[in-house]
């Protein structure tokens, strides 16, 4: 018997952002995307990630939270034909973990789409919104941050 795979979705949006979701990723489909600048990659733990999302994996490594992360381009004008749409970070249950998320659903509300898969045990947080990619990873930072100084939030 194979395995089921079953994925939670923890965020709350409204039917209109969902529509507006829609919206978004279909005109995104149809609007020239020419490349203005190349991305700026830095390494996290021997792996090239987009600069833009550097810092968070950093706070995040000091919440010691295992992590797989997104690291595509953070804008619609980066790489437009091998970004992710969505910036993303993986992590993986821990002691804090549930907590963390719980913290960052609260504090970045809509911006924030989070899945949970209780089979592989991880969360998946991502920006809710495609133009969001670059405050996704600015909000996931500062909540690190904030978490890292105060766990109990």
């Amino acid at each position: 018997m194979l395995e089921q795979e079953v994925e939670q979705l923890w965020s709350n949006q409204s039917r209109d952002r969902w529509r507006r979701r829609k919206l978004e990723l279909a005109a995104w489909i149809e609007r020239p995307k020419p490349e203005t600048w190349k991305k700026e990659l830095l390494l996290f733990e021997g792996v090239e990630v987009d600069a833009k999302i550097y810092p968070a994996l950093m706070e995040l490594k000091k919440l010691q939270f295992k992590t797989e992360f997104s690291c595509a381009g953070v804008s619609i004008l980066d790489e437009p034909e091998d970004h992710s749409l969505y910036a993303y970070v993986t992590l993986f249950e821990g002691p804090n973990t549930e907590k963390f998320v719980r913290y960052a659903m609260e504090r970045m509300g809509y911006r924030l789409l989070v899945t949970y898969e209780a089979n592989k045990n991880r969360y998946d947080l991502s920006s809710f919104y495609i133009g969001q990619n670059r405050s996704f990873c600015y909000w996931l930072e500062q909540c690190a941050k904030e978490f890292l100084m105060d766990p109990v939030s």
